[in-house]
C-alpha cells in the first residue's frame, strides 16, 4: 500500500496489520504518522495497494472508525458549544435532517463525563483553554462508539491535568477491547503501548514494544536527530516542541 500527498509518496507500507489494543505510531516529524491515520479514516485513498478496516474499504467503514484530529488542526473560533460538539458525533450517524434520541443524548452526556467535560456543555469552544477543548474532541470521539479509535498527538502540549484524563480513557478503551491507534512524537509513551509501528516514510518496524524501539530501528527511523544521553536515547524533532525520551535496547 502506498499514500500520496501532492502526487508524491510519502508513505509506503507493504503490509501491516493492526489489531485491539493500543498501537503507538512513532518516527520523526514527515515520517508518515498523520498520513497513516488519514489512510485509516479513509480521508487519503491508497495510491496503490489495498487499506481494510474489518475486511472493508474505508469509505466504507467510516462508522467503525472515529478520528480525533490535534487540538491545533482546529479552530479555536468555532461558535459552537461543547455539547453541540459532541453531539455531531452522533448526528452524523442519523443524518443531518434526523433528530438526536434520548440514547443518543446519553451517549453524548456520558462522553463528557468520562473526559470530564460536562459541566463546560454550554460553553463554546472559543473560551475554553487548549486541554479542555482536546477533552472535547476526544469526547467526540468516544460518541461515535466506534470500534477503532484513531488519535493524532492527543495529548502534546496539554495540561497534566487534560494529558492524564485522557490516557485513563485511552486504557478504558483498551479494556473494553476496542483498537486505540496513536500518532505520537513521545518513545517513552510508545513504549507503553501494546503494539508500535515505526515509520521513516515506510515502515521501519511493527510489533512489541521492546522489539520496535530498539537502537537499531530508532537510529534508522531518526538519523542524526537521534542522540545518546546516559542509558536513553533522544529524538530531537522539529515536529515536536521538545525532546522525547526513550529507553533504547539492542
Amino acid at each position: 500500500m502506498a499514500v500520496r500527498r501532492d502526487q508524491r509518496v510519502v508513505l509506503e507500507v507493504p503490509h501491516l496489520a493492526i489489531g485491539p489494543g493500543v498501537t503507538a505510531v512513532v518516527g520523526a516529524n514527515g515520517s508518515g504518522k498523520s498520513t497513516l491515520l488519514h489512510a485509516v479514516a479513509g480521508l487519503l485513498p491508497a495510491a496503490h495497494g489495498t487499506i481494510t478496516v474489518f475486511a472493508r474499504r474505508p469509505s466504507a467503514a467510516r462508522g467503525q472508525v472515529a478520528y480525533v484530529l490535534q487540538t491545533s488542526a482546529v479552530t479555536a473560533h468555532l461558535l459552537v458549544t461543547v455539547d453541540e460538539t459532541v453531539a455531531l458525533a452522533r448526528a452524523a450517524a442519523r443524518g443531518p435532517v434526523r433528530r438526536l434520541r434520548a440514547d443518543d443524548r446519553k451517549v453524548v452526556r456520558r462522553s463528557m463525563r468520562r473526559l470530564d467535560v460536562d459541566a463546560l456543555r454550554r460553553r463554546q469552544l472559543a473560551e475554553l483553554s487548549g486541554g479542555q477543548r482536546q477533552r472535547v474532541f476526544v469526547a467526540q470521539g468516544l460518541a461515535q462508539e466506534a470500534e477503532v479509535l484513531l488519535l493524532d498527538e492527543p495529548v502534546a502540549g496539554l495540561d497534566l491535568p487534560s494529558a492524564e484524563r485522557i490516557r485513563t480513557v485511552v486504557a478504558e478503551e483498551r479494556a473494553a477491547g476496542r483498537t486505540v491507534v496513536i500518532a505520537t512524537h513521545d518513545l517513552d509513551e510508545a513504549s507503553h503501548a501494546d503494539h508500535v509501528v515505526l515509520l521513516a516514510g515506510r515502515v521501519i518496524a511493527a510489533g512489541p514494544p521492546a522489539t520496535v524501539l530498539t537502537t537499531e530501528h530508532l537510529r534508522t527511523a531518526y538519523g542524526s536527530s537521534l542522540l545518546a544521553l546516559g542509558g536513553d536515547l533522544i529524538a530531537l524533532d522539529d515536529g515536536a516542541h521538545h525532546g522525547n525520551h526513550g529507553h533504547g535496547t539492542d
